[in-house]
């Protein structure tokens, strides 16, 4: 058959499992600038987490390959659930800790225009700007103070779950 003769179908909405490093110095925060469906937008260092991968070596890498910082989570400010108007499914997974700034030459990862550090109220300003909502929630609760144990995410690996299947 045909692909064109084929019947309409609904697109199905996705499920997304992403990673943010919120990190903050001086009062200023580490935003990444970048293009997303056509529009430039504001956004932590964020991104998917891959196969194989924990929740912790995801943030490090997509902070580093985003902005070329280092970064060593400390603490999980939250977990965000947010669906976009395509129903499609987000959940956040935002954590701070320790960064270490560049010490060379950056090649940003595909996408990012630029990083920036703003304030509070810049980010406010350009709240429009923002890729999702998600951003400026984790924003609020780091000003707010929440902090959770990262032991709250625990990865369980295929070496992992075989070993305790084997005890």
């Amino acid at each position: 058959m045909a692909v064109s003769s084929l019947p309409n179908r609904p697109r199905v909405p996705e499920i997304h499992v992403t990673v943010a490093a919120v990190i903050e110095r001086e009062g200023r925060f580490l935003l990444v600038e970048e293009r997303c469906q056509g529009l430039l937008v504001l956004n932590q260092p964020a991104g998917h987490l891959e196969p194989n991968e924990s929740f912790l070596e995801a943030v490090t890498r997509e902070t580093r390959e985003e902005t070329g910082h280092g970064f060593s989570p400390e603490s999980l400010i939250g977990i965000y659930h947010w669906q976009n108007e395509a129903h499609d499914t987000f959940v956040r997974f935002a954590f701070t800790g320790q960064f270490t700034a560049p010490t060379g030459p950056v090649k940003l990862d595909t996408g990012i225009v630029a990083v920036h550090w703003l304030t509070s109220a810049q980010i406010l300003a350009r709240e429009h700007d923002l890729r999702s909502p998600t951003v400026r929630s984790c924003i609020d609760d780091y000003v707010a103070g929440v902090r959770h144990p990262l032991d709250l995410v625990r990865y369980l690996g295929w070496a992992e779950a075989a070993r305790r299947a084997t005890k």
